[in-house]
């Protein structure tokens, strides 16, 4: 488990030894990872934006209630997400003009984690082709509808706690969820 550091007097560093922070960004790594990496579509990237946010959260919001954690760590998440695409959108207009590219391995760190269950190969196969049309169809949408989209029905959030992570008001929230299950409802129709 990731040893957290905050901002202690006068800029220095301290261990926190919080058993809770500890838990609760063991239980938000994956999820967190998986929002990230549908952003990004590169596993090193979110893995590197994950850990900007667990120890950004960790300096800024360690000290504030258990019941005010995960709201504030999304919005902490949705931050260096928002971050890395405008830099990514920098970046790419710069390769553009000079012709560089960048070549990943497409490697995914979560498909080398053993699952506990054993379904049949039918099974299996239908389960992937699912899981990759929602994460197709999760892409397909506009960063702030799949940021209410994920933080609403993935993390379980509140509408005010949804509203509270991204930024915007409660009816936002709502007309981003609303719009984002729309589309992907019928982007997914034959999987009905």
């Amino acid at each position: 488990m990731p040893r957290l550091w905050r901002s202690g007097a006068a800029g220095s560093y301290i261990l926190d030894s919080s058993a809770d922070l500890n838990r609760f960004l063991a239980d938000v790594e994956r999820r967190a990872f998986r929002m990230a990496r549908l952003a990004t579509a590169d596993a090193e990237e979110a893995l590197d934006i994950v850990q900007e946010a667990m120890f950004g959260f960790a300096r800024r919001y360690g000290g504030r209630t258990a019941g005010e954690w995960a709201p504030l760590f999304y919005r902490t998440l949705q931050s260096r997400i928002i971050d890395w695409q405008r830099r990514t959108g920098l970046r790419n207009r710069w390769r553009v003009w000079f012709g560089g590219g960048d070549e990943g391995d497409g490697h995914d760190p979560l498909e080398n984690i053993a699952d506990g269950r054993t379904p049949d190969p039918e099974s299996a196969l239908a389960d992937r082709a699912v899981g990759t049309a929602i994460e197709a169809a999760l892409r397909q949408l506009p960063l702030r509808q799949r940021q209410a989209f994920l933080l609403r029905s993935w993390e379980g959030l509140g509408v005010a706690e949804t509203a509270t992570a991204m930024g915007c008001s409660a009816g936002s929230v709502k007309t981003h969820y609303s719009r984002a299950v729309h589309t992907l409802r019928s982007l997914l129709e034959e999987y009905r």
